[in-house]
Order: structure tokens, then sequence, then C-alpha cells
């Protein structure tokens, strides 16, 4: 472990050298591709650092119980040796987990997409509640939500809402919430206060450059019709509304969120890359998934992943066994406790595989 961790240590001074490097600061590819690999290895790098000077104290400080001390100056050296060995242990977890290889999308911004399921109008309803959790919690994080497109229901909720949320490390934190989520309450148009069961699902994307898939425009055909939606006089007059299908895959993505097919064009071309790199995505850790035990999250969509019980205030997490009677809290946004969890899991489950 310490031999990689010395590599990555040599490779950052090397990045300060590059970066100083006047042929590399007049190329702006190469400029932002350095910056970006030294901004990914600087945490790793200073937590090494801060370990090296720990062991240093350490030696040094174990050094001094060889010379002729008092009992009380023996003591405060003996306390000071306990605190630094804790430190040691703290920042050697820390590094392994550190070293873990990451996931290239970490960092990316994210496309969701919440449909209602089994459920009628109350799984549109839920859809919406978990809209709202979702979009609370970004607004907690510094991030900006922005709908790309949503079909609404009668009454309230959605059947079907995609939105993006910008912000470093987003997709780090949500693609743990793919799958179906349950909810279980007693509806407000049933009169019996018998309790029911619907779901919702929830697809997390990473949001694609345009150099990571390549999109044809031989490849897409472009449909435009009038929007039926939100959007004042243009409504059902104009031809604002886009429907992109990509032919080789077969994936359709509609937009008629904005009164301008030039807009809707390109909030439906960022929901189809998004999706194209997704199915690419998704086959590769199928193949991977046959010989190695997969972690957490980002399997199947059709898993039921979570449950929301209202008349317990409960939510239970299925993959990790994870139960906390803050329904009310998780709702409004505060979802820590449970992204906390899932990230922890799948860091112990990465480290058993890289054992």
């Amino acid at each position: 472990m310490f031999d990689r961790l010395q590599a990555v240590e040599d490779r950052y001074e090397k990045l300060n050298e590059l970066l100083s490097d006047p042929e590399i600061v007049n190329n702006p590819s190469k400029l932002r591709e350095y910056s970006k690999e030294q901004a990914d290895i600087q945490e790793t790098v200073e937590a090494y650092r801060e370990y090296k000077d720990i062991k240093e104290q350490l030696t040094d400080a174990k050094a001094m119980l060889d010379d002729k001390l008092d009992a009380e100056m023996r003591d405060m050296v003996k306390e000071e040796i306990s605190e630094l060995e804790e430190r040691a242990e703290e920042l050697e977890e820390r590094l392994k987990i550190l070293l873990l290889p990451k996931d290239p999308n970490d960092d990316k911004n994210v496309i969701m997409e919440i449909r209602g399921a089994a459920g009628g109008d109350e799984a549109a309803l839920f859809a919406g509640d978990l809209y709202r959790m979702y979009s609370r919690y970004a607004e907690s994080q510094g991030w900006k939500t922005e709908v790309m497109e949503a079909t609404t229901t009668g009454v309230g909720g959605y059947k079907e809402i995609i939105f993006m949320i910008n912000g470093k490390g987003a997709y780090s934190k949500m693609k743990f919430e793919n799958g179906a989520h349950r909810v279980q309450r007693v509806p407000e148009t049933e009169s019996g206060g018998r309790i029911h069961t619907s779901t919702a699902t929830v697809a997390c994307l990473p949001e694609a450059e345009e150099v990571e898939v390549e999109i044809h425009e031989k490849d897409i055909r472009v449909d435009t019709f009038a929007s039926s939606g939100p959007g004042g006089q243009s409504v059902n007059t104009t031809m604002s509304a886009v429907r992109l299908t990509h032919l080789p895959t077969g994936i359709v993505v509609s937009c008629q969120d904005e009164k301008s097919q030039i807009k809707n064009k390109e909030k439906a071309m960022k929901v189809l890359r998004a999706r194209i790199y997704d199915k690419f995505q998704q086959e590769a850790q199928a193949e991977y998934d046959q010989n190695r035990k997969q972690a957490v999250g980002t399997g199947d969509r059709s898993e039921r992943i979570r449950t929301y019980n209202f008349p317990q205030n409960r939510v239970t997490d299925h993959r990790i066994g994870l139960t906390i009677q803050k329904l009310d809290q998780i709702l409004e946004g505060k979802l820590n406790e449970v992204i906390e969890a899932l990230i922890l899991e799948d860091q112990a489950r990465k480290m058993e595989q890289a054992d």
C-alpha cells in the first residue's frame, strides 16, 4: 500500500512541474487534463503526508522514553504516543479508502428520472414526493436542479419527471438511488383507512460529455409536435416540443418543457446522451458482475431498494438492512444519514474485494 502511496505522491510532484511548464500552460486541453488529475489525487497526497509526519513524531516521542525522564514527563510522552498512534490508525484506514478505484463518473452532474409505477394516482403522488425530497437534498448540498421534462397527473404528482442536478460530486451520492422505491400509506381518497402500497422507479444517470458519447446526426430521427404542457399561449399552437429517436439503440427522448424548440432539443440531447452512455455502462457492468460481486446500489433498476412507511414514520433501505424512524425528515431532503451509510457499505465491499 505504501509503495502505491509514494507513487501517487511522486506523480503529484511531477504534475506540479508540468503545470508550471509554459508549454503546458499554453495548451488548454493538457492544462485541464493535468489540473483535474492533480485535483483528483490531492486529498490522498495530503493524507499520506500527514501520515508520514505522524510516524516521524511517533519515532521521536518513543526515543524520548529512552531518556532519563521524571515520572510526570514520562506520563506526558506516553499520552502523546497514544494519541499519535490513534491518529496514525485513523489515517491508515482513510488511506485504504482513498486508494480504492474511483468511479470515473463520481464528479459528474446527474440526470434523474422518476416514474410512477404500480399504484395509479397514488404512485404518481409518490413520484412527486420523491422529486421534492431530492430537490431539497440537492439544495442542502449547494447543487442546482433543472427540470428537463415532466408529465403531470390530474390529481397532482407526476407520471414521469426528468431533471438534472448540477453540482460537483452529485453522481457520487445520488447513484445509490437507482431502483424501485415503495411507499406504504393511507391515500387521501381511501375512506376505510386501509394502507395501500405503491411504487415509483428512480434512474440516476451521469451526465455524459460529447467526447464520451459520439452521436451522429444520421442516427437520430427528430420529430416536432405541439406542446401540451404549461407554457401559456404557445401551448398547442407552436411546434416547440421535440422527440429524438436514436435509431441504433431505439432510445426515445421527448422534451416540451421550454417554449423554444431549440432549447427543447438541447435538453433532449442531454438526456439522450446520458441514456446511451448509461446503456453501454449497464452492459459493461453486467459482464463485470458475472465475475465479481457487485457493490451497492448501481445495479438492476427493477430491484426494490427502499420502503417508506408512513404509519410507522419509517424508512428501510433493504440493501444494507438500515431502518430509520425519521420518514418525515427524510422526505424533507435530510438524506445524509442514508446516503453516508450506503457509501460506507460500498467502500467496505470494495475493500473486501481488494484484499
